[in-house]
């Protein structure tokens, strides 16, 4: 991806990046149910094999044989096979906290926020392969409003009851 490219991106990523929240959403009380009603590491697995049954039809369905390439192909680090460790803690633990007095919306803002931190972090030290980049003000003050908001969703956001 070139510098410009990263700079204007096409509107289609914007409306895919939106729809994953809403996704996300979904998922985390679907999980929530799940945990509510057995436990979060049963949630945890039922959602990570689901999750596996879903890739097993869609890989075969799409299918197709790999053309006999020239050279070598790149091989993903290590590293990159422990997303399904972390997404099987990110169930458990928004299993967990979605049942809690945080709610669906407290679970989230704080998994934004969290988000957030973690991403600018990645930036500024170049974790996992990332281009360094440090973080400037507007970085640092996008993390404080999705703090405040958060903020305002547990603290002050009752809800109707």
């Amino acid at each position: 991806m070139t510098i410009e490219t990263a700079r204007n991106p096409h509107p289609i990523y914007f409306i895919g990046a939106f729809a994953t929240g809403g996704l996300l959403t979904f998922m985390v009380h679907l999980n929530g149910e799940l945990a509510r009603y057995a436990n979060p590491l049963f949630s945890s697995w039922t959602a990570h094999g689901a999750g596996m049954v879903a890739a097993v039809i869609l890989l075969l369905a799409l299918y197709r044989r790999r053309t006999a390439t020239a050279g070598k192909t790149a091989r993903a680090p290590l590293w990159a096979y422990m997303g399904g460790v972390s997404g099987a803690a990110t169930v458990i633990l928004t299993s967990t906290a979605v049942n809690s007095p945080l709610g669906l919306s407290g679970t989230l803002a704080l998994g934004l926020a969290g988000q957030v931190a973690f991403s600018l972090a990645a930036d500024n030290w170049g974790l996992f392969g990332l281009p360094k980049r440090r973080p400037d003000m507007r970085d640092i003050a996008a993390l404080g409003l999705v703090v405040t908001g958060g903020a305002l969703i547990i603290l002050f956001g009752r809800g109707g009851a």
